[in-house]
């Protein structure tokens, strides 16, 4: 079974919009776009001139994140964040009111969000509170898959907020026990800061298995909003086709891409190596101050902590300019924060105002 079989069958022909910039047409005066002849008197760059509209796909920022993904330039298609490869996603395999989505909560809220949109059913595996950490029910997920008719599985690695990677063979299990009816979609969001190789490696078995990569989170460049999706090249040429007409704006390609360059990925990988240590100095100090219940494990540039009064723990921190992220909205986490991890100096903060907290608690 070919994976563009999970296709929503009206789709499977669709062609999409044929932009100004899909034909590959040569010439030196572009009067096809309706475009301004002149630039923007605040357009001071005229080799990337926001006049015109940009490669829906620029070419060579797609093939080095290709080159870094470990995949092919075409099994890879370069969105508008992971956000915009979800929405695709749910979009193009689920019919509304038939094929269902399903993800392990606690975990990112745009699974849910983009089922909501979509009209297509939910189904949910709550992640389980081991001693290990926040870890996915394989079996479960596999039932409830079977059972509910999913078309889309979410597993995020390393999961937000819980902050534990999901071993390749249990990626595989779940792939290969839903071959046929679902697409595996891997959330590698914080695969930089961990040691699990990317799901992106049982593609060349898996045909049923998508994965999801950003900027945003080690190569700091949220603000750019580059996501990307890597699956079976047949389904990547269907979302494209879903897309809207030009999605990557010049500006950020091209910032993109300079931010890939061999000297700014030597300074992401030193900077990762930083957060990887202060994960682990972050984690012995908040699990030795009273009124800290628990601190989870790791794979990811953050840490969820249990406090005995999440409350004052976060109030505390804020007076201190410190803002973090309030779990206690989310399932299982009522007495949860989750703390991205900063420089050095930003940790110190972190630890100095909670040990305020400690002398009250």
């Amino acid at each position: 079974m070919s994976v563009l079989e999970l296709v929503r069958e009206d789709l499977r022909d669709f062609g999409g919009y044929s932009s100004a910039r899909s034909a590959k047409l040569q010439g030196d005066i572009w009067l096809n776009a309706n475009e301004s002849a002149w630039a923007n008197p605040a357009d001071a760059d005229a080799a990337a001139s926001c006049r015109r509209y940009p490669d829906p796909q620029p070419q060579l920022l797609r093939e080095r994140l290709a080159d870094m993904y470990g995949c092919q330039p075409e099994q890879l298609l370069i969105g508008r964040g992971s956000d915009e490869a979800i929405d695709l996603l749910v979009r193009a395999l689920c019919m509304p009111g038939r094929d269902a989505v399903l993800y392990t909560p606690p975990v990112f809220g745009m699974y849910a969000v983009s089922a909501r949109l979509q009209n297509a059913p939910a189904l949910e595996v709550p992640l389980l509170d081991t001693d290990a950490g926040l870890v996915p029910d394989i079996d479960a997920i596999i039932a409830t898959a079977k059972q509910g008719n999913a078309k889309l599985v979410f597993l995020c690695s390393p999961s937000n907020p819980g902050g534990l990677s999901i071993p390749l063979q249990q990626v595989r299990a779940v792939a290969e026990a839903l071959r046929g009816q679902a697409l595996v979609v891997v959330d590698e969001a914080y695969g930089e800061f961990a040691d699990e190789a990317s799901a992106a490696t049982l593609m060349d078995r898996f045909d049923n298995i998508a994965v999801l990569r950003t900027l945003s989170k080690a190569h700091a460049l949220a603000a750019a909003r580059i996501g990307s999706v890597i699956a079976d090249a047949a389904l990547i040429a269907v979302l494209r086709c879903c897309q809207a007409p030009y999605p990557i704006p010049t500006p950020c390609s091209t910032l993109a891409l300079s931010g890939l360059g061999d000297a700014a990925l030597a300074q992401t990988r030193a900077r990762i190596t930083t957060v990887r240590s202060e994960r682990s100095r972050l984690c012995i100090a908040l699990s030795a101050q009273r009124g800290v219940r628990h601190v989870y494990a790791s794979d990811a540039n953050f840490l969820l902590v249990r406090f005995s009064d999440a409350e004052a723990a976060f109030q505390t921190l804020l007076q201190a300019g410190v803002v973090v992220r309030d779990q206690r909205a989310a399932p299982q986490l009522q007495d949860a924060l989750r703390i991205t991890l900063g420089t050095p100096e930003q940790n110190d903060r972190v630890l100095d105002a909670l040990a305020t907290l400690e002398l009250t608690a």
